[in-house]
Formats: structure tokens, C-alpha cells, sequence
């Protein structure tokens, strides 16, 4: 006949606390786990995405641009800065819709154009182009701003350029390299590189999910 084993009432109590403190902590480790907090978004600068770095480059030109206009302000310059402050606004937006850091401005991303002496008499017919660089004065069919990358400002509008070397009414041509694609514009404002894009002109030789073209070739054609 077997003997059933009992416990008195003290090891009974101690067997309960034992349970509950079990139970307790693995509700503890559950509570833990579910109230922790998720990984925080991380964010791509310029220098770890060319989508990024497309982006900051846009910005940084709209910012000298507007600098610009601010240090030498005329009739139109309101209007202008107006303008390019929103641009910038939806260049942060995109910024924001690719997981880059919004606001990063990268002003000195653009290569600094080699400064040449003004001639003292400029060539008959010929126009010096902006902040005393002889750009404008390139022959037609010359191959201009080498080893400029080149980049959107935001614009809308039909296709058509800025620049900082040749004044309005220049034509440009410009060809992304890495995809065969060519543009040709017409210069209708000043900004702070050598050429920049608007929307629809960039839409024309740009690589798909790429906000920079690193290997331009830009031609004066007119």
C-alpha cells in the first residue's frame, strides 16, 4: 500500500512564495521586453549615400544663392530669395522621404573653378561672365567647367540652367557620362555653381534614384 506524501502547513507556505517569485520575474522580463524602446531610425549623410549627397549639394547652391543676393541685393532679389527658400523647403522634404539628414548643406561640394584674369578690354561682342570669370567668353562648342559635378536646384519649369560663369542666354549642353544622356539648356539665372539644373532639365540625364551627376561633360554650345 503506498504512502501518499504530505507537506506541513510551513512548507506549504514556503512552496507558494517560491511559485509566486518565479512567476513574478518572468512577468517582470515579459513587461521588460514589450515596453523597450525601438531602435531609433538612423539617417544617411552625404558622405554614405550619392542620393544624399546629391541632395546636400542642391541645398548648399540654393544657400550661396541666396547669400549672394543678400550680400548684393537689387530690385529682384526679394523675389529671388523667395523663390529659392522654397526650393530649399522641398529639398528637405526629399531629404526627409530618403532617409538623408535633413538640412545638410554641403556648399563647398561644388569644385572651385580655377580664377583667371579679367582681359582689359573684353572681345567685341564678347560678355565676361558672373563674379569676374571669363566662362562666358568661351568659344561655342567648347568644352567648359571641367571636373564640375553637376546637380538640380528644385525648380519647376520647362528644362533650363543656372549658373555662376555664363550669363543668361548662354547655351549649354551638358551629358552625364555614366549614362550617355544629354541635355541642352539655356542659362536663365544665376546661382552658386558652374551649372545647375532645374527639375525638368536634371529629369533629362539623370541616373534613376541619383540626385548628382559626378561625371558631366558640359559644352558651350551658344
Amino acid at each position: 500500500m503506498s504512502r501518499r506524501r504530505t507537506f506541513g502547513p510551513k512548507k506549504k507556505l514556503a512552496l507558494l512564495l517560491s511559485a509566486a517569485t518565479v512567476a513574478g520575474g518572468g512577468a517582470f522580463v515579459m513587461a521588460t521586453t514589450s515596453n523597450a524602446s525601438p531602435p531609433a531610425a538612423t539617417t544617411k549623410s552625404a558622405a554614405d549615400s550619392t542620393v544624399c549627397q546629391g541632395l546636400a549639394t542642391a541645398l548648399g547652391n540654393n544657400e550661396r544663392f541666396i547669400a549672394g543676393q543678400r550680400a548684393n541685393p537689387d530690385a529682384q532679389s526679394e523675389a529671388r530669395i523667395a523663390n529659392r527658400e522654397a526650393v530649399i523647403a522641398q529639398i528637405k522634404v526629399q531629404q526627409e522621404a530618403s532617409g538623408c539628414t535633413v538640412g545638410e548643406s554641403a556648399q563647398g561640394s561644388q569644385p572651385a573653378q580655377p580664377e583667371q584674369p579679367a582681359p582689359s578690354q573684353p572681345a567685341a561682342g564678347g560678355q565676361a561672365g558672373q563674379d569676374g570669370q571669363a566662362g562666358g567668353g568661351a568659344a561655342a562648342g567648347e568644352q567648359v567647367c571641367n571636373g564640375s559635378t553637376v546637380t538640380l536646384s528644385g525648380e519647376a519649369g520647362a528644362p533650363a540652367a543656372s549658373s555662376n560663369q555664363f550669363p543668361a542666354g548662354t547655351r549649354l549642353k551638358v551629358t552625364n557620362l555614366d549614362n550617355d544622356k544629354s541635355t541642352t539648356v539655356e542659362v536663365t539665372s544665376v546661382s552658386g555653381s558652374c551649372v545647375l539644373l532645374n527639375n525638368a532639365a536634371f529629369e533629362q540625364v539623370r541616373e534613376p534614384g541619383k540626385f548628382l551627376i559626378r561625371r558631366a561633360l558640359i559644352e558651350k554650345v551658344g
